[in-house]
């Protein structure tokens, strides 16, 4: 569990949240003086929507991010209840006025019909959601759509599996963070050009497709990770 909370403070949490004893949920993520090194933004289950158009949702902004401004690969989190998170981790902390400033302009020049909102206060993975008896985990991207109906595990995930999709994550340079502000203000953001369909994912992180069981279980093993599928069984 310490090493899992290395990797929080490493990403997302404000430097002085150090001890364990600290993090007691749900745990904010912006300081005293407002200021924030994660952008984490929830997509919900809509009551009249597609049962899978909040991943539909998540995997286009998390694409559009990667393609058109070359941040690195974020995480994925199943609440435990019907949503999906995405996390963004800042390099440095940067004003909650420009984190939701951001928000606000991506969904100006890319996501009109969105309602992108940055969380202020989150239960850190993996968590047992106390209303629906769920565990929230993060999750290989290429599961996503599994999780669609329900997104919540069963039974505790492996802590080592927990842990290495974290430790393989990078934050978003502050650089890098400010030209895209300036990118999107000017409506100027860059258009990726379309791979080849021969050519391989990129080395930094798969972009949020759904990938074939064969290519999760290859994912995992690199990482030295046994992968179980328990909580994908339903009964007949």
């Amino acid at each position: 569990m310490e090493k899992l909370i290395a990797q929080f403070l490493r990403l997302y949490l404000m430097p002085g949240m150090v001890a364990p004893s600290d993090l007691v949920p749900p745990v904010s993520l912006v300081s005293g003086d407002d200021l924030t090194r994660a952008i984490v933004i929830d997509f919900a289950r809509g009551r009249h929507s597609a049962p899978d158009q909040h991943w539909t949702e998540l995997c286009a902004v998390a694409n559009r991010l990667q393609e058109a401004y070359g941040f690195p690969a974020p995480a994925v989190s199943i609440t435990g209840a019907s949503s999906f998170r995405l996390w963004l981790s800042l390099e440095e902390p940067v004003p909650l006025g420009d984190a939701r400033r951001f928000l606000s302009m991506l969904r100006d020049e890319h996501f009109p019909e969105l309602d992108l909102q940055a969380t202020t206060e989150v239960e850190l993975p993996p968590c047992l959601n106390a209303q629906t008896g769920k565990w929230a985990a993060f999750i290989h991207p290429g599961m996503g759509a599994s999780f669609v109906e329900e997104a919540g595990l069963d039974v505790a995930p492996p802590l080592a599996a927990q842990l290495a999709f974290l430790e393989g994550l990078e934050s978003i340079g502050k650089a890098q963070f400010f030209d895209a502000l300036v990118s999107m203000k000017q409506g100027d953001a860059p258009q990726a050009a379309a791979p080849a369909a021969t050519e391989p994912p990129p080395k930094d992180g798969l972009l949020l497709k759904d990938a074939t069981l064969e290519d999760i279980v290859r994912h995992l093993h690199a990482m030295n990770i046994e992968p179980t599928f328990r909580h994908l069984l339903r009964p007949d």
